[in-house]
């Protein structure tokens, strides 16, 4: 179980995440989708302990993150965070930085070499693995950064927009497939953020909705679908829930259009 308690989080004077609290459970997967700039980074870097909250916490497991030295090196060992723009050791041969991360992660050397190849084979980069990651392509330090997220074998992870900064169609099918399989089939419990809900319909359990910093929804896609009364796609739905006027100037836009 994740809790995460009455957050509050400022940069300078201007309140970015306001009294937000939810809890997820494990082996769920959990989308957190909003407009730019309303909060869904800030919430997770929170989360990954990245940022420390002005007020508020958040636990893994009763251990409370930033809490004391040893709840924080032990919820570093169950989970991962991947940001939208991570660095990446550009002399380091793609195969070294995975193996590097594994063996932080404690990962059995015999199974993470097996790993570090299934990886590469299943995002395209079985050839240039042991080129330096400097001459790799935007789409290709994408998927290298990802595989490090997913070589660790950490049982929560937090990924902030795995879909965009180039990731090609086989890069983003491969990731949804396995990503379905860590939560269905392992129990791993993923959170990630999207600016394109309809890419991770399929896989959300759940959906946070965060505008203006605060928790607008947290519920399944169904059950937004209820709340707003709405059949379509989930993008419609969520423009309904975050900007309900929005729905009206396109229509008004079309109507006039039309004469």
């Amino acid at each position: 179980m994740i809790r995460v308690v009455d957050v509050v989080q400022h940069y300078g004077v201007r309140p970015v995440l306001k009294q937000v609290s939810l809890e997820i459970a494990a082996g769920q997967m959990v989308v957190f989708v909003g407009p730019n700039g309303m909060g869904k980074t800030t919430l997770l870097n929170v989360m990954a302990g990245v940022l420390s909250p002005q007020r508020g916490f958040v636990e893994y497991d009763g251990l409370r993150r930033r809490g004391s030295t040893a709840d924080e090196i032990e919820i570093r060992r169950r989970v991962v965070f991947l940001p939208d723009h991570p660095w990446l050791p550009n002399n380091f041969t793609g195969r070294e930085f995975l193996q590097a991360v594994g063996r932080l992660y404690e990962v059995e050397d015999a199974r993470l070499m097996n790993h570090v190849e299934r990886l590469l084979t299943v995002f395209e980069l079985a050839k240039e693995g042991d080129w330096p990651i400097r001459s790799y392509s935007n789409g290709q330090q994408k998927k290298i950064a990802i595989c490090s997220a997913l070589v660790t074998e950490a049982p929560i992870l937090l990924l902030d927009e795995p879909f965009s900064g180039g990731l090609d169609p086989a890069g983003i099918m491969a990731l949804k497939c396995i990503l379905r399989h860590l939560a269905k089939n392992i129990g791993a419990t993923v959170i990630l953020t999207t600016p394109v809900p309809e890419l991770v319909e399929e896989l959300a359990d759940r959906i946070v909705v965060i505008r203006d910093g605060k928790l607008l929804a947290y519920d399944t896609p169904d059950g937004l679908r209820q709340r707003t009364g709405s059949t379509g796609p989930l993008t419609e739905v969520l423009q309904k829930l975050i900007f309900p006027e929005a729905m009206g100037n396109i229509e008004q836009y079309l109507k006039e259009a039309n004469r």
